[in-house]
């Protein structure tokens, strides 16, 4: 399994996606964060929305079994 680290780390990539596109369900940030990236599993992007969540960026909600919103937290200025 190579990789080749890219320039910038993924929690950026995908605070930029929220950004662009405002909320999104985790499968298709899991799709866009490929398109940046190639491959990263499921598993590796739960533990950075939980990161971002734990830091307060992220906000990530249930919308059914199985699917999940992920929304940037408002900036209070």
């Amino acid at each position: 399994m190579d990789r080749i680290w890219g320039p910038r780390p993924v929690h950026l990539a995908v605070v930029d996606i929220l950004e662009k596109k405002n909320a999104l369900t985790d499968i298709d940030l899991l799709h866009d964060v490929k398109d940046n990236f190639g491959e990263i599993s499921l598993r590796e992007l739960n533990r950075v929305l939980m990161k971002l969540e734990i830091s307060g960026i992220i906000r990530v909600s249930r919308l059914m079994k199985g699917k999940r919103r992920v929304e940037l937290v408002a900036a209070s200025s």
